[in-house]
């Protein structure tokens, strides 16, 4: 999952089902589509969100589709 998570920041690539619930701050979603071991790596993405990711590629859908629309920091750095 870090190759789409880093495509999804650098380029604005979509996010899988999993991941958009993960960006999307919805924890119920986030588990119902998670494998096992994304699972059991649930506290990793919300470190990662909360350290990593840009503010304003999570915490809502309307914010992912914003950054895909943008295409990532590679639309901002343009």
């Amino acid at each position: 999952m870090q190759e789409p998570a880093r495509k999804y920041v650098e380029e604005g690539r979509h996010p899988g089902d999993f991941l958009t619930a993960v960006l999307a701050n919805n924890l119920v979603e986030a588990f119902g589509r998670a494998d096992s071991k994304n699972q059991d790596h649930m506290q990793d993405w919300v470190i990662w969100l909360y350290n990593e990711c840009p503010g304003g590629a999570w915490g809502s859908e309307k914010r992912i589709k914003e950054w895909v629309a943008q295409r990532g920091l590679k639309g901002i750095e343009q």
